[in-house]
């Protein structure tokens, strides 16, 4: 066994003192083939705690609704995923790693450890932007780490007193995989009425992948036979009956840009950190898409406008994710891109809402 030297512990104590919850870190990587595993401990000062027990609960909730909308006993939250293990009196006792034993010598005397295996399917850690008028706690997916007591570890009829109990929310994240596939091309031709040739319309990147903050460049080719003129694409460009236009463009999608745009799908929070724009979610493969929670995707629309003929459009997926950080293995040997995003609440509800982004295309950067 080798030892674990962290940088930083992260710790809360319950109101009541008597326990106290440590983490060596909060942020656990999807590998896609697994999940990191989640390793802590729980200080224990006993003195107060009668015939009651601890239990420690990891949960993964969907949160649809704002807590204003919480009226009538109505909760606008569900659990997609929820497990507990009993500590003291002592019943779980996990296999310790190098981290349990890290956080026991600092913790020191009293202290118990546990562990939680996350499951492969769940959602990673998604925060819906509030608006300017929303209150409580933003929309999305979470995880949380709950150390609580009680007599029996879910009993419906069992109140919870919040002094008993110390919470730490924790974060499933992905990082973009080693392997970079090739850019997605996107053509179509269009007729129309009156012509007697049609407008071509081209795009392409030159990868699928790219980091948040990096510049997304398109090479884009319009081939105008018809006799309609392209009056605009977002970059006030006009493309004369028959000429071809050709240009590469670059959007830069950053969150500075839509700090005011309600609903809008970022990185999950740790209380008012900084964050960024969610990252595409990516799918094991045979995974299927209606899993509950949020999927992420982002693509990219040029559209053309062509006078007295309507829209001529093509669309180019891509992923949008954190570059891998040094020293952290990648387990996936396939990946999907997930195409939809979806919410669905169980299997004959889902709660609309449309978070695929749209990027206009512009000489300079322009917010999503």
């Amino acid at each position: 066994r080798f030892s674990l030297f962290v940088h930083r512990v992260f710790k809360k104590t319950s109101g009541n003192g008597g326990l106290t919850l440590y983490l060596g870190k909060r942020d656990y990587v999807d590998h896609i083939a697994s999940v990191d595993q989640v390793d802590g401990v729980v200080k224990l000062d006993t003195k107060d705690f009668g015939e009651r027990k601890v239990f420690v609960q990891l949960a993964c909730a969907f949160r649809y609704g704002s807590d204003d909308l919480d009226v009538m006993g109505l909760c606008f939250r569900k659990d997609i995923w929820i497990q507990h293990v009993q500590i003291y009196p002592e019943s779980h006792k996990p296999t310790l790693s190098p981290m349990h034993d890290t956080l026991l010598k600092k913790a020191g005397d009293n202290t118990y450890p546990f562990s939680f295996e996350i499951p492969k399917d769940l959602p990673c850690s998604v925060s819906l932007q509030p608006g300017p008028d929303d209150k409580g706690k933003a929309c999305g997916v979470d995880f949380e780490i709950k150390t609580y007591l009680a007599m029996d570890k879910c009993s419906p009829d069992e109140k919870i007193d919040k002094k008993d109990t110390a919470r730490l929310i924790i974060r499933k994240i992905q990082y973009a995989p080693s392997q970079v596939g090739a850019g997605p091309k996107a053509e179509i031709c269009k007729s129309f009425m009156m012509s007697d040739k049609p407008v071509h319309l081209e795009a392409a990147m030159e990868k699928d992948l790219y980091f948040h903050g990096e510049a997304i460049p398109i090479k884009i080719k319009i081939n105008n036979e018809s006799n309609k003129t392209v009056k605009k694409f977002k970059i006030t460009e006009t493309v004369e009956p028959s000429s071809t236009y050709e240009n590469t463009l670059s959007i830069t999608p950053v969150l500075a840009d839509n700090k005011e745009k309600r609903g809008l799908a970022l990185d999950g929070r740790l209380k008012d950190e900084d964050t960024n724009l969610a990252s595409t979610t990516v799918l094991r493969q045979g995974l299927e898409k209606d899993v509950l929670g949020i999927l992420v995707s982002y693509k990219i629309k040029i559209n053309l406008m062509v006078a007295g003929g309507g829209d001529v459009t093509v669309e180019l997926p891509l992923l949008l994710m954190h570059p891998k950080p040094t020293g952290i293995i990648d387990n996936s040997h396939k990946r999907i891109l997930d195409l939809s995003v979806l919410y669905p609440l169980d299997a004959s509800e889902r709660f609309s809402n449309d978070l695929t982004f749209f990027l206009p295309f512009t000489s300079t950067c322009l917010p999503i």
